[in-house]
């Protein structure tokens, strides 16, 4: 009896074949071309001359797939080619996940090292060098010819999250000790976005608290920009008066609060295009003194794109709740430890009995040991006034800073204390912001301090830029009641503190302040 040429397809296997019968039948009715029945009749007589030995099929193994050829009509076979594609795709993912996640742990451990610590989704890998600016985000050349002629060699931890982050159009709050180099870390990025200069408008924003902190990063915007012909503008008393805003080109506008929002309002300033708003010295900006001014420049910068920031070496916990609401998808950066003093600095609490005690023990630090240049912090503007008239006849070359000055009086006084003619400038709180003075060897607190936030702004204008710096505070018998809040930011940067002030109970000073008597 002939046998069916397909019958070795299932040799060893027993069916069912009035189970199957009309599957059989249709398997008949298949017309096999002349190629594919001497291919069978082939593998016939192989088959014939070696048997095939039964094999016990095991429950749930599944039959081989014989390739060119299918039982049912609906079954596929995948070609090869397309099963090697899959598995290389499926390669690569799994490569580049397992990269993603060293370069991660690389980042996590760097940071480490940095003290850096950061919080968010997606956070751009830190900088470790200013040459990864050309090799990552493409750094025009002026910037970093700028950047050496300025002698900034190296990155400080600040500029190494902060400039990438903002660099990849991302939000950023950060908190970073005073002098580490905040004002770079966010005039880098914003020079390296803008590219170009522009004649459609106001492009960039930086809101500062006090007039000084505004000239201040006016200077420091004009040298890293160097070269590039940026339109750069303070807006000053004069600018305000007779400029006519529509047709002045501006690229970088650096103000106050107050004097920008009248400008908006009374001057038709438009700020719709602006791409980038930085608020520099944000804790001091969201006082309620400011926070309306603020309020109506946030508001006046409507352009969906826009990308905000701020900077302080302050971030107390409503600014940061409050800042969460203006920014979205924000990235966090904190340098050391939040709201924490420079490690650079070597602080130390005087006992001076009375507010006559003050003055004695003033005039023997300048005896023993005056190491200019001094900064002395006192009250407000009426106690600078008395202590500059009990020092001016000395031979300490002291001058006094305070806002019934006139702007140009005021430049003087920061000008001589920056070339050295004056060795001694009495303050108040209205220069402890953001104000860099190079060299600034001790500041001393002559009035107690408001707050930790103004104790560590104060002692801030020591110690930058990795210096060493000297902090003298002096507290009398009513200050006592106040010296946990400056002796805990005192431990918090490595500073011995008796244990009889940590145990004081914690008062909030504006509360409570005194009211002095200088005699």
């Amino acid at each position: 009896m002939d046998r069916d040429p397909s019958s070795f397809l299932f040799s060893g296997i027993t069916f069912n074949r009035k189970k199957f019968a009309l599957d059989f039948d249709r398997f008949k009715e298949i017309k096999k071309s002349d190629d594919v029945e001497e291919t069978l009749l082939e593998n016939e007589k192989l088959a014939v001359e070696k048997p095939v030995k039964k094999r016990k099929k095991r429950k749930g193994a599944a039959s081989d797939s014989v390739e060119g050829f299918s039982v049912f009509k609906k079954s596929k076979t995948l070609p090869v080619f397309e099963e090697d594609e899959k598995t290389e795709e499926i390669e690569k993912t799994e490569n580049g996940k397992k990269e993603l996640y060293r370069q991660m742990e690389r980042d996590a451990i760097f940071r480490k090292q940095h003290n850096i610590h950061t919080s968010g989704s997606n956070i751009p890998s830190p900088l470790q060098n200013f040459s990864e600016l050309k090799s990552r985000y493409e750094c025009r050349p002026y910037i970093l010819r700028n950047l050496a002629e300025l002698g900034i060699k190296e990155p400080t931890p600040i500029q190494m999250q902060a400039i990438p982050i903002l660099l990849s159009g991302r939000e950023c709050f950060a908190c970073a000790p005073t002098g580490s180099g905040k004002t770079l870390a966010f005039v880098c990025p914003m020079l390296m976005k803008l590219k170009r200069a522009s004649k459609d408008g106001v492009r960039a924003v930086i809101l500062c608290p006090t007039r000084e902190l505004a000239s201040q990063t006016y200077r420091e915007c004009k040298k890293l920009a160097k070269g590039k012909k940026f339109y750069i503008k303070l807006l000053t008393k004069q600018l305000y008066n007779t400029a006519e805003f529509s047709k002045v080109p501006c690229d970088i506008l650096i103000s106050t609060p107050l004097r920008l929002k009248s400008a908006i309002t009374k001057r038709k300033l438009d700020l719709s295009r602006v791409e980038y708003l930085v608020l520099d010295e944000s804790d001091k900006l969201f006082e309620l003194s400011l926070l309306k001014e603020v309020d109506a420049v946030v508001k006046a910068c409507s352009n969906p794109s826009i990308i905000r920031s701020l900077f302080s070496a302050t971030l107390p916990d409503a600014v940061e709740e409050l800042a969460r609401t203006i920014m979205h998808d924000a990235v966090r950066v904190i340098i050391g430890r939040k709201n924490s003093a420079s490690e650079s600095i070597n602080q130390k609490l005087i006992f001076v009995g009375s507010e006559e005690g003050k003055l004695i023990a003033l005039r023997q630090t300048f005896q023993e040991s005056l190491n200019p240049p001094v900064l002395v912090f006192v009250q407000n503007k009426e106690r600078a006034k008395e202590l500059y008239e009990e020092l001016k006849l000395s031979d300490n070359r002291i001058d006094v800073i305070h806002s019934d000055l006139t702007q140009l009086q005021r430049e003087n006084a920061i000008d001589n204390f920056r070339a050295g003619k004056t060795w001694v400038l009495i303050a108040t709180d209205v220069i402890a912001r953001g104000m860099d003075f190079k060299g600034v060897n001790c500041v001393i607190n002559y009035d107690f301090p408001d707050s930790s936030s103004a104790y560590i702004h104060r002692i801030g204008r020591s110690g930058r830029a990795g210096r060493k710096g000297e902090a003298i505070t002096f507290y009398t018998e009513a200050d006592v009641r106040y010296l946990k809040n400056i002796a805990n930011v005192m431990k918090a940067s490595g500073c011995e503190v008796p244990e009889w002030m940590l145990s004081l109970p914690k008062l909030k000073w504006r509360k409570h302040r005194p009211k002095r008597e200088f005699r």
